[in-house]
C-alpha cells in the first residue's frame, strides 16, 4: 500500500486546514457556548464542495473519494468537531441514496444533498433503540400508493436546518425500510434539541412524526432493505467519526506542544521535563496510528471495497485515542486545562462524544468480534 497522498488530496488537505484555521477557529469556542448551529459555514462548506467529496460529478460530486472525505474532516475537526461533524454526518443520507436510490432519487434527492444547497438528516436512531432494528417502533403503513409514517426519533443531528429526512420505519413486512422524508410534510414535527456534553451546535433533536404522508415512490432501495440501507451508510459515517477524533487529538497535541514551550517551572520550559514528555509522546504515538488507520479505511473502501469492520475497529481505537489525549493534554496544561475559556476543556468534551454517538464502542466491539468469528 502506498502510504501517500496524491496531489489533488493534499490540495484538499491543505485547503481545508487554511479554511478551517482562518474561518473556523475563530468561531470554535461561540459555537461550543450557544450551541447555536453554524449556519453560515455549514453554507460555505457546501460551496466548497466538502459535502460531495467522494461522489460522481453527474451526482453533484467532486470525484475525490472517500479519503478525502477524511482529510477534509481531521481539518475541520482540528479547529471545530462540530463543524467536522456537519461534514461527516451528512454522508449517511448520501451514501444511502447513492448506493439505493435509482436515478430519479438521485437526482432530485441526492444532487441536492452532495452540492449543499439543502441539508439532510438521518433518522434512525429512537428512544429504544441503538442499533438494533428489532426495536424500532415507528410504522409506515400502505394507503393507497402512498405510506403514512407514524413514530418518534431521537438524537437527530443536522434536523434543525434539514430539509430532507430520510426516515426508517417498520412496514407492513413487519421489516425497516427507508424512506426520503420532506422535512415540510405535514406531520413532520421537531421537538426539544437535545443538550449534550459534546458537540454542541450540531442540531441534535427529537423528531415526531405524525402521521406523516409520502409516496411510495420515496421508498429507497427494496421494501424490508432498510437495516441493510443503515449499516452500509453508518459504516461511511464510522469512518468521519474516526477523523473527527484524530483531528481533536491532533488539536490537543498542538496546545500542549504550545504550552509546554511557553510555561517554566523551576527556571524552564516544562517540556525539558521527562514527564511531560512522556505524555507528549504518547499522544503523538497514540495518534499517529489512529490516523493511519482511519486512513487505511477510506482507502479500503475507494477501492471498492465493504468497510464495516475497518470502519468499526477506527472509530473504536480513534475515539478511545481521542479521550486519552484531550485527558493528558488536561494533565500538561494542568488548572488552566479545565478552564473554560481554554479550548482543552472543549475538546475533552468533544473527545468523549466520539465513544458514544454513531453507536458506542460496544457495539464497535461486536461488529468487530462478528467479523473475525464469521472469517
Amino acid at each position: 500500500m502506498d502510504f501517500n497522498l496524491n496531489e489533488r488530496e493534499k490540495m484538499i488537505q491543505s485547503a481545508a486546514w487554511e479554511f478551517a484555521q482562518k474561518e473556523v477557529l475563530c468561531q470554535a469556542a461561540e459555537i461550543d457556548s450557544t450551541a447555536r448551529f453554524p449556519l453560515e459555514l455549514a453554507r460555505e462548506m457546501g460551496r466548497l464542495g466538502y459535502y460531495g467529496l467522494p461522489y460522481p460529478a453527474e451526482y453533484g460530486g467532486g470525484r475525490a473519494g472517500y479519503t478525502a472525505y477524511a482529510l477534509v474532516i481531521e481539518q475541520l475537526s482540528r479547529a471545530s468537531m462540530t463543524v467536522g461533524s456537519v461534514v461527516a454526518v451528512s454522508i449517511l443520507s448520501e451514501e444511502a441514496i447513492f448506493r439505493y436510490g435509482d436515478q430519479r432519487q438521485k437526482h432530485d434527492c441526492l444532487v441536492p444533498l452532495t452540492s449543499g444547497s439543502i441539508f439532510g438528516c438521518f433518522c434512525f436512531t429512537e428512544p429504544a433503540t441503538g442499533s438494533d432494528p428489532r426495536a424500532i417502533a415507528t410504522r409506515a403503513r400502505p394507503d393507497g400508493g402512498d405510506y403514512v409514517i407514524e413514530g418518534q426519533k431521537s438524537f437527530i443531528s443536522l434536523a434543525p436546518v434539514a430539509s430532507q429526512a430520510l426516515v426508517f420505519a417498520r412496514d407492513d413486512t413487519g421489516r425497516v425500510s427507508a424512506f426520503v422524508v420532506p422535512a415540510s410534510a405535514p406531520g413532520f414535527l421537531l421537538r426539544e434539541p437535545c443538550e449534550t456534553l459534546g458537540l454542541r451546535g450540531l442540531g441534535t433533536s427529537v423528531v415526531y412524526l405524525d402521521g406523516v404522508r409520502v409516496p411510495g415512490e420515496n421508498l429507497i432501495g427494496a421494501k424490508g432493505s432498510g437495516y441493510e440501507i443503515m449499516l452500509e451508510a453508518i459504516s461511511l459515517e464510522r469512518v468521519g467519526v474516526a477523523a473527527q477524533a484524530v483531528g481533536t487529538s491532533q488539536a490537543a497535541l498542538d496546545l500542549s506542544l504550545d504550552y509546554a514551550r511557553q510555561r517554566t517551572a523551576y527556571g524552564r520550559p516544562i517540556a525539558e521535563m521527562s514527564t511531560i514528555q512522556w505524555l507528549l509522546a504518547e499522544m503523538a504515538s497514540r495518534l499517529e496510528a489512529g490516523r493511519w488507520l482511519t486512513y487505511r479505511a477510506a482507502f479500503v473502501r475507494d477501492q471498492g471495497h465493504p468497510v464495516r469492520s475497518q470502519s468499526a475497529m477506527a472509530k473504536l481505537f480513534c475515539s478511545q485515542v481521542a479521550v486519552e489525549a484531550t485527558r493528558m493534554a488536561m494533565q500538561v496544561h494542568g488548572a488552566y486545562g479545565t478552564m473554560k475559556s481554554l479550548p482543552v476543556e472543549r475538546l475533552y468534551r468533544d473527545a468523549k462524544m466520539t465513544e458514544v454517538y454513531v453507536g458506542v464502542s460496544e457495539i464497535q466491539r461486536a461488529i468487530i468480534a462478528g467479523s473475525l468469528i464469521r472469517e
